[in-house]
């Protein structure tokens, strides 16, 4: 009761947390009670996914500082879409969180009817996590190295994406309708059923997250051909970007914290302590590393910025493009 008394005592700068607004370090009685039981966060993928992995791997240090269990669970469906339904409906006293992942808020909403999509602003962003790269590989049967290869088959060829509405979709859409390549996708819920369906020849291509693909590139089990990251990333340093093959498709992977709407502000200053604490850590750094993950720890304001600038970007190609996202074309 007390944190919702708090609450409504501040209405006025709650306005400026409800916008993703900087979060300061002073504390209240909420604050330094807070929490006062255990905090889930919520992973609106598979477990094992990229995505479960990085709320694992914040989880236990995040715990640690707090001082109380911070347990993930996992509820898939709709690119997260249903794990954030359930936060939106979760009481706004920040024990129920949520990784976020960007797809979810600047690139679903490109793909899905109005009322479908899900608006990050509204919700409380605690902080940034850190993004990823996508990498497009192909069974080493299909004989493709490059996409001069793809397009010189002269072949229609199956994509998996990792669903409708991903970047996994986006990325591929971008590179193949410039390529003028007769390209259908075939959608799975994540990376794993994505890559594996490459890997069995169910599709000619997939493009996945680096640290879901890097394995099974080591291992020579498929093969990379193009990254849609910004730049060469440094664990695929001779595999080319989409743009230096003269195709416009810089799509990148981003997560971020979040919790419901009206969130106490001292609540989110004490999570967001926590989680800064958490990525300081070696072993967390290390993580990243292994992942292939770029850190984006960046404050609310700043990750709404970036992410709803990625959605105008991203409708913007979409249209000029002519690409349909939905999967019922």
């Amino acid at each position: 009761m007390r944190s919702r008394v708090l609450g409504a005592s501040v209405a006025t700068v709650l306005a400026l947390s409800a916008c993703g607004g900087n979060l300061d370090d002073s504390a209240s009685d909420a604050g330094s009670t807070f929490p006062e039981r255990a905090v889930r966060v919520l992973v609106g993928q598979d477990a094992g996914g990229s995505t479960d992995l990085i709320a694992r791997a914040l989880a236990e240090p995040a715990s640690a500082d707090l001082k109380k269990p911070v347990t993930v669970l996992n509820k898939a469906g709709a690119n997260g879409g249903v794990a954030a339904k359930e936060l939106a409906g979760a009481e706004a006293d920040g024990y129920t969180l949520m990784v976020f992942n960007g797809s979810l808020a600047y690139i679903t909403p490109l793909a899905v009817a109005a009322d479908e999509a899900v608006d990050i602003n509204g919700f409380e962003v605690v902080t940034g996590v850190s993004q990823d790269d996508y990498v497009l590989v192909a069974n080493p049967k299909t004989g493709f190295k490059t996409v001069k290869d793809i397009v010189d088959a002269k072949r229609p060829i199956t994509f998996a994406t990792t669903g409708v509405g991903t970047g996994s979709q986006l990325c591929q859409e971008l590179l193949f309708a410039q390529a003028s390549v007769d390209a259908t996708a075939v959608p799975f819920n994540g990376g794993a059923p994505a890559l594996t369906a490459a890997l069995g020849g169910q599709v000619d291509v997939a493009a996945v997250q680096l640290g879901e693909g890097q394995s099974q590139i080591k291992a020579g089990k498929v093969t990379p051909i193009v990254t849609f990251a910004a730049e060469r990333p440094a664990y695929l340093p001779d595999t080319p970007t989409a743009q230096e093959s003269g195709y416009t498709a810089l799509v990148q992977q981003s997560r971020a914290i979040v919790a419901p709407k009206g969130a106490p502000r001292e609540t989110l200053d004490r999570l967001r302590a926590a989680f800064q604490k958490a990525f300081a850590e070696q072993k967390y750094k290390d993580f990243n590393a292994q992942r292939s993950l770029t850190p984006n720890e960046v404050d609310g304001a700043t990750l709404l910025r970036q992410w709803n600038a990625s959605r105008d970007t991203y409708r913007g190609l979409i249209e000029k493009y002519k690409i349909d996202l939905s999967g019922k074309s």
